[in-house]
C-alpha cells in the first residue's frame, strides 16, 4: 500500500519560514517526480511546485516563485518544500503528490496525480 506522509506544518507569523517534508512507504519516491499542492479553505486545490527525479528540474506556481524552494534527498527518500516570506494567503493544507512520471514538464494538474498524502496544515497568522 502506497502512503505519502507530509510533516513540518505549523503556525508561523507573516514573513516567517517553514520546511515541509514528504516521505513514502510502499513506493520508491526517489525514482519519480514529486509535486506539492495546497488547498486553502473554500478554494480549489492548486499546484505549487514540482521536482524531477534525477536532474532536479523544478517548476513553481507564479504565486510562490521566489519564496518557496523544492528540493529532494534521494538517499533519504525525502522531498522538501522550503516556505519563506510567508503570507496569510499561504495558509492552506499542503499535500505531497506524485503523477508517477520521471520528469516535471510543469506543475501537474490535480487530475494527473496518482498518489496523494493526507496533508500538512500551514497557518500564517500574527
Amino acid at each position: 500500500q502506497v502512503q505519502l506522509v507530509e510533516s513540518g506544518g505549523g503556525l508561523v507569523q507573516p514573513g516567517g519560514s517553514l520546511r515541509l517534508s514528504c516521505t513514502a512507504s510502499g513506493f520508491n519516491l526517489e525514482y519519480y517526480a514529486v509535486s506539492w499542492f495546497r488547498q486553502a479553505p473554500g478554494k480549489e486545490r492548486e499546484g505549487v511546485s514540482c521536482i524531477s527525479n534525477s536532474d532536479g528540474t523544478t517548476y513553481y506556481a507564479d504565486s510562490v516563485k521566489g519564496r518557496f524552494a523544492i528540493s529532494r534527498d534521494n538517499a533519504k527518500r525525502t522531498v522538501y518544500l522550503q516556505l519563506n516570506s510567508l503570507k496569510p494567503e499561504d495558509t492552506a493544507l499542503y499535500y505531497c503528490a506524485t503523477d508517477v512520471t520521471l520528469y516535471c514538464l510543469r506543475v501537474p494538474d490535480v487530475d494527473a496525480i496518482h498518489y496523494w498524502g493526507k496533508g500538512a496544515l500551514v497557518t500564517v497568522s500574527s
